[in-house]
């Protein structure tokens, strides 16, 4: 974008500062969806129309259309990871990279997660995605975290704040597991996804809190009154990264909300953007032009 088109640009819905979704997702033509191309085009117009200068994003594999969302196949999960690389590389909006990919795996094909990370780290891709194919817990879960942490990129932990039943169709995970996840191995940096996913997100706060290499991301289709401050308080301004998930109008809500409970300038920008330049160190996000750095 060129000095005299950024003059007349609209101020983004969010502010003029850059704004990076640590949770994003996209559709693939596997997904078994008609409109996947429309949805993906709406999810980056309104990103820009919002302020969001980078998206870190992941495919599930077919989205349940040919393997269960939250159990894929290696093949599904392969082809999909192959694909968000390629939507990544291609889409450079006004210039600059705006889609950074996760690989995605499942666990429970333990043969299969290595060597997709591999592949994926070699390829480009900046972070692994995991979902719940197995508790963060689980035995399983370990050599991914080890080799998250040889390659210096962070793992984002699907985390259902609701953990007073199992659920159907996936083998979610809570803070408490995650925390156990971590203790094992300090030197991989955690990402606990939504917080304000499945409603009962005190309980995690204290569970996670303690663990250095622990943060959560502000994504989810609850904001209820607190749980933000709460958040911030619990884990401290650089621990906490603002992300949308699926849709970005909850994540609108939030970024509004944090002007609104008045954080201070510095702990505000770590929120939105520096705490993400941090934590993927491997990406290069950029801002009007400007590579962002911490």
């Amino acid at each position: 974008m060129t000095a005299a088109a950024t003059a007349h640009a609209p101020t983004p819905l969010t502010g003029a500062a850059p704004l990076i979704d640590v949770h994003a997702h996209f559709h693939s033509p596997a997904s078994g969806r008609a409109d996947w191309s429309r949805y993906n085009a709406s999810r980056l117009e309104a990103g820009e129309r919002m302020g969001v200068v980078a998206h870190i994003a992941s495919i599930l594999g077919s989205w349940g259309n040919t393997s269960p969302t939250y159990f894929p196949s290696p093949d599904d999960l392969s082809s999909a990871n192959a694909w968000m690389r390629d939507f990544a590389a291609q889409d450079t909006g006004a210039g600059a990279a705006r889609i950074f990919a996760y690989v995605a795996v499942n666990p429970n094909h333990a043969a299969h997660a290595l060597q997709e990370i591999r592949t994926g780290l070699a390829a480009g891709a900046v972070g692994i995605k995991l979902a719940a194919s197995r508790k963060a817990d689980d035995a399983l879960v370990d050599d991914i975290a080890a080799i998250a942490a040889e390659h210096d990129v962070p793992i984002l932990h699907h985390v259902w704040q609701d953990r007073r039943r199992e659920w159907p169709g996936q083998d979610a995970s809570d803070g408490v597991e995650l925390g156990r996840l971590a203790e094992r191995h300090p030197r991989t940096r955690l990402l606990l996804a939504h917080i304000g996913g499945g409603g009962d997100w005190a309980h995690t706060l204290h569970a996670v809190r303690d663990l250095p290499n622990v943060s959560v991301d502000l994504s989810g289709s609850g904001i209820d009154r607190g749980m933000m401050d709460a958040t911030i308080e619990a884990f401290g301004a650089r621990r906490v990264l603002w992300a949308a998930d699926l849709t970005l109008c909850t994540g609108l809500t939030k970024a509004w909300a944090l002007e609104a409970i008045g954080l201070e300038a510095n702990a505000l920008a770590d929120i939105r953007w520096r705490n993400a330049v941090r934590f993927f160190p491997t990406a290069r996000f950029q801002h009007r032009g400007e590579g962002l750095s911490a």
